[in-house]
């Protein structure tokens, strides 16, 4: 697991740290300056630096030996520059929005680097619970509470996605049949002239194709619950054969005359204005008024945004898998409760899957969020690496190493293969001379569009305009 390093010799700021890290869940270790060097060298998993910056030209110079690690100053500043691999400052007292908007810079610094490559793992699973403090879902809570103990029938009104089923099975969980059977049935996805046969069951030769008799979802759920999803969209021949089911309490079989008794509880759910379609002639009126016994509706997620961050780290404890996780800045949160979300939860839980696929482990600001979620308006940070990484980094590029092992052999045999005249050399000239070089055949094999030439050389597009620059180099 990646750990983030502290490096100071004031032991109470340290520890006062190493307190807010454990209070925002990360893994954290402590070292002095004097043994901050040889913790670098010797630690491979650290994800970020907090160093203490009361001795600033001590810590300038620390960061300045580990330019592939990204490091955030602590102090108390009037004003201050991010410059390469110092991505930025904390002032004391700490805040959780600085804090964690700093770690998000240094995960991209991480990220963004040349031949920086990710793997992703992750597994998802179902929501299935009721989250959040607001006074909307307070209220379904409540509603079912009362009814789950009784026998009333239940009708879940909401939009699509705001998790009508996840009501309906609480419902039963809460209620006398928790220890029968729930079986969901969607009234939409079953044509009206197989409906009766899912619902009633058929008796052998009831019809063609009946080869042998068949259990209906009422004789599966006796003695449970049985969900009907959207049923405003149940034809109206078959609401007439549920209202005699629901006031007998017996049916019979599709090509049957045994009347079979009929023990199960039944909620309803629909995203359609029922009344509406009363007045319209589309939903019978005695239908309607035996399953609303008990009206719940199901909030809008944007009734609800405060929910909004309980329900993402719900979302994200349910979806992670083989420890991938993720989390969110203040930007983000702020984005993501500023959305009108029309897909409700369920668009919210894409969207959590979404980000766990692209960001495995990872902080997720704005810059992070798909367009359409970026409803504020923040700093963009674009990571200003020290010269002396992008140039080996071209380098590396033009030979082909593409990780830190195949860079130590190609300096290996470089080192073998170019000898040291006798007299020496100015390296830097020989280095300059080298980067003008490959540049220069970059540009060339790329017909002068620079865009592709910085691809080529696995540079931004911007540093290869400002070494064009330094070195005047131009196709004229």
């Amino acid at each position: 697991m990646s750990q983030i390093l502290i490096i100071s010799s004031d032991e109470m700021r340290a520890n006062n740290l190493s307190t807010i890290l454990a209070f925002l869940g990360e893994v954290s270790v402590s070292v002095t300056f004097a043994a901050a060097i040889d913790t670098l060298q010797n630690r491979a998993e650290v994800s970020s630096v907090l160093i203490d910056a009361s001795n600033y030209e001590l810590a300038t110079d620390i960061s300045e030996k580990f330019p592939r690690q990204p490091f955030i100053f602590v102090g108390n500043f009037d004003s201050f520059e991010t410059k390469g691999n110092i991505v930025g400052a904390v002032d004391e007292p700490v805040t959780y929005p600085i804090l964690t908007q700093m770690l998000h810079r240094c995960q991209e610094y991480k990220r963004l680097q040349p031949n920086t490559k990710t793997s992703v793992n992750n597994k998802t699973r179902l929501f299935r619970s009721l989250v959040g403090k607001s006074d909307e879902i307070q209220s379904v809570r409540h509603l079912i509470e009362q009814v789950a103990p009784t026998e009333a029938n239940v009708l879940v009104l909401g939009e699509s996605g705001t998790g009508k089923e996840v009501i309906a099975r609480n419902v039963h969980f809460l209620s006398n049949r928790t220890d029968s059977i729930f079986v969901p049935v969607n009234c939409g996805a079953i044509p009206g002239e197989l409906l009766e046969s899912e619902l009633f069951g058929h008796e052998k030769g009831a019809f063609t194709g009946a080869i042998s008799s068949r259990k209906g979802r009422f004789e599966l759920a006796e003695g449970g619950t049985l969900f009907l999803d959207e049923i405003g969209d149940m034809p109206l021949q078959m609401q007439v054969k549920l209202l005699r089911v629901l006031q007998e309490r017996t049916y019979e079989r599709v090509g049957g005359t045994k009347p079979i008794k009929c023990d199960v509880r039944v909620i309803a759910a629909t995203h359609r204005n029922l009344e509406t379609m009363i007045e319209e002639g589309q939903f019978r009126e005695d239908l309607y008024y035996r399953l609303n016994v008990f009206p719940i509706d199901s909030p809008a997620l944007r009734e609800r945004k405060e929910d909004i961050p309980l329900l993402l780290q719900e979302l994200v404890s349910r979806l992670e898998g083989d420890n991938a996780r993720i989390k969110f800045t203040e930007n983000a949160l702020t984005s993501l409760m500023e959305h009108q979300w029309a897909g409700n939860v369920r668009e919210l839980s894409n969207l959590v899957e979404r980000l766990m696929i692209l960001y495995p482990n990872r902080l997720i600001d704005l810059t992070d969020l798909p367009s359409k979620y970026k409803h504020i308006d923040a700093e963009t940070y674009e990571p200003d690496y020290p010269e002396e990484l992008l140039e080996r980094e071209a380098i590396n590029a033009a030979f082909g190493a593409s990780s830190e092992e195949d860079e130590d052999e190609l300096q290996s045999e470089l080192s073998l293969s170019t000898e040291l005249p006798s007299d020496g050399l100015n390296l830097k000239e020989y280095i300059s001379e080298l980067e003008i070089s490959l540049i220069s055949q970059a540009l060339e094999q790329q017909d002068w569009v620079v865009a592709r030439a910085a691809d080529a050389l696995g540079m931004r597009r911007t540093t290869l305009v400002e070494k064009m620059r330094k070195y005047e180099i131009s196709k004229a």
